[in-house]
């Protein structure tokens, strides 16, 4: 078995796709109107098999009740600075035993964790 779609609930679709795909960099895989309601909308984090997706009549979850989505990165300072310079707030570098890590959230307040894995040594 493999994940591949995780819904993401948002207020305004046109806004969350705007939010992920141009400052945060994921791919625009599809934005589909199905019917009257229906919007499918799929991105793609860059080099993830597991997609999120958002739109309208997707999910029954209210809007920023989606808390603690992870992905892992190579280098938290590399996408810290990257999130920053596209215009996102993102925490400090958040440095744990298991990795090192930073927070932000989309703008209806569904969190996000990028986690770079510890050294191996």
């Amino acid at each position: 078995m493999k994940l591949e779609l995780i819904p993401v609930p948002v207020t305004d679709a046109d806004r969350a796709k705007a939010f992920y795909v141009d400052q945060v960099s994921f791919v625009a895989d599809h934005d589909i109107p199905v019917s009257d309601g229906l919007r499918f909308i799929q991105l793609t984090p860059p080099g993830s098999a597991c997609s999120i997706v958002l739109g309208e009549g997707i999910s029954e979850m209210a809007p920023g009740s989606q808390k603690g989505l992870q992905m892992v990165v190579d280098s938290a300072q590399e996408a810290h600075d990257e999130l920053k310079q596209r215009g996102v707030e993102v925490s400090d570098l958040d440095v744990q035993e298991w990795g090192t890590f930073v927070y932000f959230s989309d703008p209806d307040g569904n969190t996000w964790a990028l986690q770079q894995m510890p050294d191996k040594n």
